[in-house]
């Protein structure tokens, strides 16, 4: 997401900027700008697009300085313009923030500082927090300033101010996206990712939540919101530029699990209205009558960007009632497929340069489809040959087996199915509102049902040892229980197969004994009953069973052997936004027993993170 770097020191400040900048640009952005302070007064830099186009912007009006800070915006709240990119500033100009994150309630706070005479000249949350602080800038300094804003600040945020008024000071603070500082000798470094200061010093401090940095010539000051000291470890990094990215998680899986109320959330903010019941994907780039016309869409992935088209096609049908069907990138290409100009061929990929589904793309556009990529990279060239993207706000996905990539690709195809939705005229704003107000609930019962993480080691505890494992679910959620098997399958190489539960006396229950535990996907939905046959057609046989359900689906409990089997208890969801909330507990119990096997979780044999061969 947005790179964030800063710097003090003997060093010509511009050129630290912009390579900080570089090395942040795997994070995908739409703009950048940097500002520096020389002799008491405040040069600024912005422009839209790459970095180069800013090289360009200074190379033409060149400026110098000794501090500073930079930037790399991926829009959220206005359009990717020179005038939305960061720094932003207030209305002396003396005072610059940086930004990444949202702040949630910008508008009201936007309409008080109006009313007390500010004028703003963006159309970004961030630049209410110039002004914020400017309100409160006093004697006592830019970090006061900075303390009496922040309680006003309703959302996540990391952010970086410097100001004219107080010299030779750069104020970091955190609550949410993360912010390191660099220490170096007698100059010091703040960023959003370690990359961007590693070539300078490998001396790190992580910031916690809550927390603020004071940084000067002379040293650097940690403290919490409130101004009281914190004791902070310095780190030294021994290792690559991506192994310093853990923030303390002794895995990327179990740090990017972790991550999905946060990614969850960032792949919503700025898309949705609840006032006006309203979707916004103007990456989407596919116009209202376009997307009226269309009579098939089909879904093309590979892997669990695959289970992701799946869940898919039940949202996309439920909510727009447009037949899709689901293909793998890799089958597709080798037969001759049936599409027109009435048809809509989605990619479903994480990299935007996976192999099998660019050629999938476009054989689809060969057909005279058009082309939708769901992606999380910004100019991939999925990205590139599509005529529109949703992109995934996840941020950089290191772990190769994929988790919040994975529920960003569900969000990103909620948001799709009610756009198109609403541009065939099935679903009115007023009625999409109830969709919106369960989307922006998710990240919070994320949060919930990763509390559920103590019980699941216990879980992956008792079956460890075991070589088969069984996935049962109905619908929208059978798709969750294959990708449940292919992540114990991909980090644990434990055989695992994902059945849907109406076909489990087709052929799986031969296999049902009292070594094979079973995993039963049971939200409490219209095939809940159903679910509760299966399950004891399982116990019927020995079988262990670990039930997910949600609020209400408790009663499984009672056909079920405390000694032997489990039951999770998720927080309650509309059907279609089950998957999304199932599939996490999943992930973990995948990762424990993984973990418990002694496998190398991040980097599992014979697996990339991004399949650009065939």
């Amino acid at each position: 997401m947005c790179g964030i770097i800063g710097y003090i020191g003997p060093k010509d400040v511009v050129p630290v900027l912009i390579d900080g900048l570089r090395r942040l640009e795997y994070r995908g952005y739409d703009s950048a700008g940097v500002a520096v302070v020389s002799h008491g007064a405040m040069a600024l830099r912005r422009s839209a697009g790459k970095l180069s186009r800013l090289e360009d912007a200074i190379g033409l009006n060149p400026i110098a300085g000794e501090y500073g800070v930079g930037h790399t915006r991926w829009a959220t709240h206005g359009r990717p313009t020179e005038e939305n990119a960061h720094p932003h500033r207030d209305c002396s100009g003396r005072i610059v923030v940086v930004h990444n994150g949202i702040i949630e309630n910008y508008l009201d706070l936007k309409a008080e500082l109006q009313a007390q005479g500010h004028a703003f000249v963006t159309e970004t949350d961030t630049e209410i927090v110039a002004h914020l602080v400017e309100r409160e800038m006093g004697a006592d300094g830019l970090e006061n300033a900075v303390r009496r804003a922040l309680p006003r600040l309703r959302g996540l945020f990391a952010l970086v101010l410097i100001s004219v008024d107080d010299p030779e000071k750069i104020v970091a603070v955190r609550n949410g996206p993360p912010i390191v500082v660099g220490l170096g000798d007698g100059e010091f470094f703040v960023a959003s990712d370690i990359p961007a200061i590693l070539s300078h010093t490998r001396d790190v401090v992580f910031l916690g939540d809550e927390e603020m940095a004071v940084v000067t010539r002379t040293g650097v000051d940690f403290t919490d919101f409130s101004g009281r000291p914190v004791s902070k470890a310095t780190q030294r990094v021994l290792w690559d530029p991506i192994m310093a990215e853990k923030a303390g998680y002794k895995h990327f899986m179990l740090k990017e699990i972790f991550e999905q109320p946060t990614s969850v959330r960032e792949t919503i903010l700025g898309r949705v209205s609840q006032e006006s019941g309203r979707i916004f994907l103007e990456e989407m780039r596919i116009a209202d009558a376009k997307l009226a016309a269309i009579e098939k869409i089909t879904i093309l992935a590979c892997g669990t960007s695959w289970h992701a088209g799946l869940v898919g096609k039940y949202l996309v049908e439920e909510l727009a009632r447009v037949p899709v069907e689901v293909d793998y990138g890799s089958e597709y290409r080798y037969r001759r497929p049936l599409v027109g100009e009435h048809s809509l061929a989605v990619v479903i990929t994480q990299s935007g340069e996976t192999a099998d589904t660019l050629a999938a793309l476009r054989e689809a556009k060969r057909g005279g489809a058009a082309s939708l990529a769901i992606c999380n990279v910004v100019g991939s060239m999925a990205t590139r040959e599509a005529d529109g993207t949703i992109y995934t706000h996840a941020g950089p996905e290191i772990g190769v087996a994929s988790t919040k990539a994975f529920t960003s690709q569900l969000v990103a195809l909620y948001l799709f199915g009610l756009r198109l939705a609403q541009a065939r005229g099935v679903l009115s704003p007023e009625a999409s509102r109830a969709h919106i107000d369960a989307l922006l609930q998710l990240p919070q019962q994320l949060e919930q049902t990763l509390k559920l993480a103590p019980a699941i080691e216990e879980i992956a505890g008792r079956f460890q040892a075991r070589t088969d494992f069984l996935y049962l679910g109905r619908g929208i959620n059978y798709p969750i229980a294959l990708e449940g098997a292919l992540k114990l399958k991909e980090i644990s190489y434990i055989h695992a197969e994902g059945y849907p539960a109406g076909e489990m006396k087709h052929g799986p229950i031969a296999l049902i004994d009292d070594r094979m535990p079973v995993v039963a996907l049971a939200p409490r939905d219209a095939v809940f009953e159903k679910m509760i046959g299966n399950v004891q057609e399982v116990k019927a046989r020995g079988g262990s069973v670990v039930a997910l359900t949600t609020q209400g689906g408790a009663g499984l409990a009672s056909i079920l052997d405390r000694e032997r089997d489990f039951v999770l208890e998720l927080p309650m969801a509309p059907p279609l936004l089950a998957p999304i909330l199932m599939v996490v507990p999943l992930q973990l119990l995948a990762y424990d027993i993984a973990v418990r096997r002694g496998c190398d979780v991040d980097q599992p044999r014979n697996l990339a993170k991004s399949v650009t061969v065939e």
